[in-house]
């Protein structure tokens, strides 16, 4: 008989979870592993809500395994490591991402990738090396090991840097691989929210022109003023869209709504690439001839590996990047999903586990 989650491992652990499709979050007592020889054990300090989040809750992409405790911008204080363990030490402010584990034996992994590796564990809702499921950072603490802890650099804000372990990321390594950091390039970036204003934030420490892209003229001056964007074309402004025409070298579309790529592709110069960041629903249409008309490019990208994502930490805390955040107490968690689903937000819930999750415990 399958043991309950309270009773599969040791140390025992006090969070949030879904137990089903509607999302509902609501107090949940569960277990963690013991600290192995080459894990890092830490208090969570701060959680940051992504949209990947919402999503898994309400089993939108299919593969929800409830009780699901979510949560993968994690950030705390070491309060335990393993024998092996030598980067880190108790007392350390660290974090964990969307990763805790892959198959160190592949391509990928050898090149850093494991983000790309095919055997992947993801920080919650997945099995895990020892057949138990993932749980994430919506709890008072956290295992994993020490390839995949990052340090939080001295002078970062643990709440404000949560959300770069996954929205940073997600927007640093394809701005590093596609090339986009050369200055004097263009960048589009398209869709001002969780991803979209910290790509506006790493691109612009990178030295480059930046153009926020946007159906709303609302969040022009936002964009400009406060998140130094360059430039704003409202997208369904068919002059403002003409005027930019060919000028950019590269777009980084972070919209996970249904959306025309064709007009995106317009804006972008011959041998211009648009990166796909966001996942809608349905596939999108993708137009060939404009592709070949300018030699173009269409990829994606996700996430990155555990070195590069250090890097991008290190490089953010150089530059003062973080994201722009809302910190929210553990029982308003529900109210921010429904808020976020809403987009009603900028740009970025944070909860605040360590004030306040043990005062909601039955």
């Amino acid at each position: 008989m399958a043991k309950s989650p309270e009773e599969e491992h040791p140390v025992k652990a006090f969070g949030w979870a879904a137990r089903d499709h509607s999302g509902h979050l609501s107090p949940f007592n569960f277990s963690r592993r013991e600290t192995g020889e080459e894990d890092v054990r830490f208090k969570v300090l701060y959680c940051g809500i992504c949209h990947s989040d919402l999503h898994s809750i309400k089993n939108e992409w299919g593969n929800a395994a409830y009780p699901m405790v979510p949560g993968h911008e994690i950030v705390g204080v070491v309060t335990e490591v393993g024998s092996k363990v030598e980067k880190f030490k108790v007392g350390d402010k660290v974090g964990v991402g969307c990763l805790v584990g892959a198959c160190h034996s592949c391509e990928s992994c050898s090149d850093d990738l494991e983000n790309y590796c095919s055997k992947l564990i993801l920080t919650y809702n997945m099995p895990y090396h020892d057949g138990t499921r993932t749980y994430g950072g919506y709890s008072d603490t956290m295992v994993a090991p020490e390839r995949y802890v990052v340090r939080i650099p001295d002078n970062m804000p643990l709440a404000a840097g949560a959300p770069l372990l996954c929205a940073g990321i997600t927007v640093y390594s394809p701005l590093k691989y596609f090339g986009f950091t050369q200055p004097g390039m263009h960048i589009g970036i398209v869709g001002l929210g969780g991803l979209g204003h910290v790509a506006v934030k790493f691109a612009k420490a990178f030295g480059v022109k930046v153009t926020l892209i946007s159906t709303s003229l609302s969040k022009k001056k936002e964009a400009i003023e406060h998140l130094g964007a360059d430039s704003f074309v409202v997208s369904h402004d068919p002059e403002q869209m003409q005027a930019a025409m060919g000028t950019m070298d590269g777009i980084l579309d972070t919209v996970s709504a249904t959306h025309p790529l064709l007009p995106l592709l317009g804006l972008l110069k011959n041998n211009g690439k648009l990166i796909l960041l966001g996942v809608p629903e349905k596939p999108l249409e993708l137009p060939a001839f404009s592709l070949i008309m300018g030699r173009k490019t269409v990829a994606g990208s996700g996430i990155g590996g555990m070195k590069e994502t250090q890097e991008m930490l290190d490089f953010a805390a150089k530059h003062n990047v973080t994201a722009d955040i809302e910190v929210v107490p553990m029982d308003y968690v529900n109210t921010a999903m429904e808020r976020l689903a809403k987009a009603d937000v900028r740009y970025r819930f944070v909860i605040d586990i360590g004030n306040s999750l043990s005062a909601t415990k039955p």
